[in-house]
């Protein structure tokens, strides 16, 4: 072979086609989706930080903008039609274009674990709206703007804890086990476009929510793993990169779980 790279070249697939194009991401004010916006903005991407807390949606875009890369902030509530159309219209005019589209913004942060039964309907519901409707809602307003691009991609944040089956949490599980189903039917409407729709699934993972929602959070689940310590954000974010560029240019519909060995599938 010649020493040009071709394209199953690691860096060709993921910096070379990310450079420049435009990606949001919604619940990038904390967490997890902070850690989305540091990767793809290190891969040259022009980013979109959309949060409900408009003030931390700010504070990871200044932190962007301060290390030399093009970042812009959103406050957005994704369970609201009109929020997300709004959400998509101010990156098409940030940065022309929405390439690539990160759905992580869910309720996490706050959740009480107890037994179905005992579940209020109105938690039920406002998990279901934010985790569900506002995955469906923010493909919805940005859909056009995906198709309208060579190589569009969506990546839908799910959870592993939907092969556990996790108790005491049945509507975060049920929620994310929606966003698994609502992904294969989107990469069949999508694929014709050329748009590409996967789902991401963490293990539990060291953020601020995580911490909060479990008292001995550091060694959580780190027994049932092949690799047997905690997830952290960081290892994470390579599978969201890698479902977003073009290394990843023939997948589509697939549940990619990052639990470090914790169930395999």
């Amino acid at each position: 072979m010649g020493a040009d790279a071709g394209p199953s070249d690691p860096d060709t697939g993921l910096s070379s086609s990310l450079s420049g194009r435009s990606v949001l991401i919604t619940g990038a004010g904390h967490g997890l989706g902070q850690a989305f916006a540091r990767a793809f903005a290190g891969k040259g991407a022009r980013v979109v930080a959309a949060d409900l807390d408009g003030e931390a949606a700010e504070r990871t875009a200044a932190e962007l903008a301060g290390h030399g890369h093009e970042a812009v902030a959103v406050r957005a509530d994704v369970a609201d039609e009109a929020s997300t159309i709004a959400m998509a219209g101010a990156a098409v005019h940030a940065f022309g274009a929405i390439d690539v589209l990160i759905n992580n913004a869910s309720v996490y942060a706050g959740l009480e674990r107890r037994p179905f039964d005992q579940i209020e309907v109105a938690e039920w519901d406002r998990v279901m709206s934010v985790n569900v409707r506002g995955t469906w809602l923010c493909a919805r307003a940005c859909a056009a703007q995906l198709r309208a691009e060579p190589a569009g991609a969506i990546v839908n944040v799910a959870s592993a804890t939907v092969l556990s089956g996790s108790p005491l949490w049945s509507h975060y599980v049920a929620s994310k086990g929606a966003v698994i189903a609502l992904t294969r039917v989107l990469a069949r409407e999508l694929g014709d476009d050329g748009v590409r729709v996967n789902a991401l699934a963490p293990g539990f993972t060291l953020t601020e929510a995580s911490r909060e929602l479990i008292d001995d959070a550091e060694s959580y689940a780190v027994a049932r793993g092949a690799i047997k310590r905690a997830l952290e954000p960081e290892d994470i974010v390579g599978a969201a990169v890698f479902l977003a560029s073009d290394a990843s240019a023939m997948i589509t519909g697939q549940t990619f779980v990052v639990d470090g060995g914790r169930q395999f599938v």
